[in-house]
């Protein structure tokens, strides 16, 4: 028997954005049932030049990617569609999970917002965000007096 490391804060923030994503989508006349079926990881990460995303998100066709920034927010939107084909046999077991997500983040005012990079291989999306100028580090010269 292996033992499991329980975190409680996975478990509160995935509740958090499931919440938010029911919200969001309510007001847009989106059905409660439909909103927030799975929401796929991320990793956040960032250095002097510029802020990663990276989203896990195996299955999904790049047609069914939506990313907008819209007011220093970045919104990723996406849908697995369940295949036809795979309904109509006889599943022991159903694990992965279908339907909609919706993840939304709030960009810091040192991101520029107008320049986002957008790559999906191997069912990773990764947003690269350059950060602007003034906020990138830069190296003061010492002047040496004699």
């Amino acid at each position: 028997m292996s033992i499991t490391r329980w975190d409680p804060f996975r478990e509160a923030v995935s509740l958090q954005n499931r919440v938010n994503s029911l919200f969001h989508n309510l007001s847009e006349g989106e059905s409660p049932v439909a909103a927030a079926s799975f929401v796929p990881p991320v990793d956040i990460y960032e250095d002097a030049q510029k802020l990663v995303l990276k989203l896990e998100i195996p299955g999904i066709d790049q047609k069914d990617l939506d990313v907008r920034v819209e007011d220093n927010t970045l919104t990723v939107k996406g849908e697995r569609k369940f295949e036809a084909e795979e309904q109509e046999k006889n599943f022991h077991r159903i694990e992965r999970s279908y339907g909609s997500f919706f993840r939304s983040f709030t960009l810091p005012s040192t991101i520029q917002t107008d320049n986002v990079q957008a790559n999906y291989n191997a069912g990773v999306l990764k947003l690269e965000l350059k950060k602007k100028p003034e906020a990138q580090p830069r190296q003061i010269k010492i002047n040496v007096a004699a």
